[in-house]
């Protein structure tokens, strides 16, 4: 049986994700060892573009094909040519001298020309009244900055009007970090091509691809097992399903008892945002230790979360010695207080959740160890790294591991295709779920909350910090349907709760 499919929607791509070097010898083993012709594959990888180009944009009946000298370029030759047979009116735009196509690439450029196909070298401008644009530059060789003529069709396709589909992955997008190396295609749409490259999925991936699209071109399953993959691609999704309903007998005592430290004088809301998503998510109790004037607002709007006011750090002892797991740093600040808190949570000997000035602090004077986890934004994992943003960024594969290898315990990369690493031979994983509407003030609060809410259901730390990573984006989703501007972290509350009982969606 043929394994030849387009999966629509990112929750159905697959979860390995393998790097540009590995999809390259993905192709080679179906070539050399598997007796697939390369120009089988391009002739397939062009099929299954055109396909989704006819699926996605029917009425687009001017197209322009960019290409470069390569196998990507080969690609978009196949489009051309199946576009034009089918009656569209086809341009071909060449980037770098035609006399450089080789092999397959070569091959379908001249099945085309051979059609008296509009076939013409870029001179800096695009087609007005062009209907779609389909990018088939680069391919995921790239490692150096694109410049001068290259760097120009790349402006100029960002600049047009019409959508982009870019073959494979995005011109300009570095397949490994998600980084752009100077500039990059912004596409509607990426179908990849055999396997999917781990950078499509962080970083400035999500930007640059847009829904992404996967066609595996018939090469046969056992092609995989060759290789270990470089990632794994995580979701909502598929993590539901490690999910088990509770015995009818189950009391509170049975999901633990979440200690939330923070919230310093005007940062209390953070701490309760913390604090209500472990209820959200099931934690049995959660108690939360802040200054004495949030008590009274936190007990109003929220009475299951048990308040107490802090003044003297000494304070925190019983409540210490009666929780089960502790997350700390929302809204908990860099004063004398917050520094004491700190102290005694990572000396009272139980597992931990690390945010926000909590990792401040702990960047002062990093520790190793191996029952907690650390959940940095990018600012954060810099200071953690004695690094800058700019260099987390560019790779935010290998900063996650870097982290996680210099802390220990699981490290959680946020942002756009949020990264968790746990080390030994657990993959990385980064999740596709998530929105731009998350980019507001509270949201890495309420993943502290639901982080530890399922480690105090006894989730082993990986699996915690993937499931809370997934749900929160997911309950995101959910919440951004309303719109995306002026999403804020309530919103999520309901959805988180919906979610964490996949019986009841």
């Amino acid at each position: 049986m043929s394994d030849h499919r387009i999966l629509p929607k990112v929750h159905h791509l697959p979860q390995a994700l393998y790097r540009a070097e590995q999809v390259r010898e993905l192709d080679r083993l179906a070539i050399e060892e598997y007796g697939i012709p390369g120009e089988t594959l391009m002739e397939r990888a062009g099929k299954a573009a055109w396909e989704l180009l006819e699926q996605r944009w029917p009425a687009a009946s001017r197209l322009v094909v960019l290409v470069g000298t390569g196998n990507n370029g080969g690609d978009g030759f196949v489009v051309a040519r199946l576009a034009h047979q089918a009656g569209r009116k086809v341009t071909v735009l060449q980037l770098g001298d035609r006399d450089r196509l080789s092999g397959d690439a070569r091959t379908n450029a001249l099945r085309y020309a051979a059609l008296s196909g509009d076939w013409r070298a870029f001179e800096g401008i695009l087609p007005e009244n062009a209907d779609l644009l389909v990018d088939g530059i680069f391919g995921t060789g790239l490692e150096r900055e694109v410049a001068d003529t290259w760097a120009e069709a790349i402006r100029a396709v960002n600049g047009h009007r019409t959508p982009v589909l870019a073959l494979d992955l995005p011109s300009g997008l570095h397949a490994d970090t998600g980084a752009v190396l100077g500039t990059a295609v912004r596409a509607e749409a990426t179908i990849s091509f055999i396997g999917l490259k781990q950078g499509m999925f962080t970083g400035e991936g999500p930007a640059c691809c847009g829904e992404i699209f996967f066609d595996s071109l018939e090469v046969p399953a056992r092609l995989y097992g060759h290789l270990v993959i470089s990632a794994r691609r995580i979701d909502w999704a598929r993590q539901r399903d490690l999910l088990q309903p509770r015995v009818a007998t189950a009391h509170k005592g049975h999901f633990g008892h979440v200690l939330v430290i923070g919230g310093d004088r005007g940062m209390g809301g953070a701490a309760r945002l913390a604090a209500e998503a472990a209820l959200r998510t099931g934690a049995g109790l959660v108690s939360l230790a802040t200054r004495p004037e949030h008590v009274v607002p936190v007990l109003a709007t929220r009475p299951e979360i048990m308040a107490h006011g802090i003044e003297d750090p000494l304070q925190l002892d019983p409540l210490l010695r009666h929780s089960t797991h502790i997350a700390i740093g929302p809204g908990l600040g860099q004063s004398d207080w917050g520094r004491a808190l700190f102290e005694m949570a990572m000396a009272a000997g139980r597992p931990l959740v690390v945010d926000a000035d909590g990792l401040n602090l702990l960047a002062e004077a990093p520790v190793l160890r191996d029952d907690w986890v650390l959940t940095p934004h990018p600012g954060e994992a810099a200071r953690l790294l004695d690094s800058c943003v700019a260099e987390v960024q560019a790779d935010r594969f290998a900063a996650v591991e870097q982290l996680q290898r210099r802390y220990g315990g699981v490290a959680v990369l946020k942002g756009a295709g949020t990264l968790i690493a746990s080390g030994g031979d657990r993959r990385p994983a980064v999740c596709s779920d998530g929105n731009p509407g998350m980019a507001s003030g509270g949201m890495g609060d309420v993943l502290t909350g639901v982080v530890a809410g399922w480690l105090a259901q006894g989730q082993p730390l990986a699996a915690a910090a993937e499931l809370a990573v997934s749900l929160h984006s997911a309950a995101a989703d959910k919440a951004a349907r309303a719109g995306r501007r002026g999403l804020l972290a309530m919103d999520l509350m309901s959805h988180v709760r919906r979610l964490a009982n996949p019986d009841n969606e």
